[in-house]
């Protein structure tokens, strides 16, 4: 896909959404960083059901340590792979305490060095909590970016530095929040919506469903909202 093309999309994507957000629910850069950490395998909405009433008492390292991996497991239990997050939220906030006085680093090499921690994370809270215009490649990312055509790539790593070459600078801060709501509502990994897609004409998909399963159109659910 040119860069004209990719410039178009983000131009498009951003008159629908000038100011997309994360879906997450956070308090301050930490209960960002813990959120993000137990979102890995486990849904936004999920997350922000438990992380409701564990920030209610532990929103900085400290409290964290204080309430223990018992208690941090009784409030992320719903949530997928929730033993080895606990341990993981308990080392991370010794890390923090420890290495960086209780503050969330603003260095993406120091981030992925804390417990539980990737790439994607880093980015993530990179982005949303100090503005920095990264480009965090989650699944739906991924999938936008290659069956767009877009940036297309192998790996999420190759897929990131692709989107960070060909995304215009004006584009950067909000990329990857508009993929990513692209990916979750629209674009879906099963199903495409291609028949109310705003970017369909620019698409390189092959697979394109123009026209909405019959019961959607019974429904009304085709019509673009």
């Amino acid at each position: 896909m040119k860069k004209a093309q990719v410039a178009d999309i983000y131009l498009r994507l951003a008159e629908l959404n000038p100011e997309p957000v994360g879906e997450l629910e956070w308090v301050n850069p930490y209960t960002l960083l813990v959120a993000v950490a137990l979102s890995a395998q486990a849904t936004d909405v999920s997350v922000n059901l438990a992380t409701r009433k564990l920030f209610a008492v532990a929103q900085t390292p400290e409290q964290m340590l204080a309430l223990g991996e018992a208690g941090i497991r009784e409030h992320i239990k719903t949530i997928g792979l929730f033993n080895t997050k606990a341990k993981n939220l308990i080392l991370m906030a010794q890390q923090l305490i420890e290495r960086h006085g209780g503050e969330v680093p603003t260095e993406r090499s120091a981030l992925e060095e804390l417990a539980g921690v990737g790439r994607k994370t880093a980015n993530v809270v990179l982005n949303i909590a100090f503005g920095t215009p990264t480009i965090a490649v989650d699944t739906h990312v991924f999938r936008v970016a290659n069956r767009t055509g877009m940036a297309p790539g192998k790996t999420p790593l190759a897929v990131e530095l692709k989107l960070e070459k060909v995304t215009p600078p004006m584009f950067m801060r909000h990329a990857h929040h508009w993929l990513i709501l692209h990916g979750r509502y629209i674009c879906k990994a099963r199903a495409p919506e291609c028949w109310r897609c705003p970017i369909v004409d620019l698409c390189g998909f092959r697979g394109k469903k123009l026209v909405p399963p019959k019961s959607r159109t019974a429904q009304g659910d085709g019509q673009a909202r």
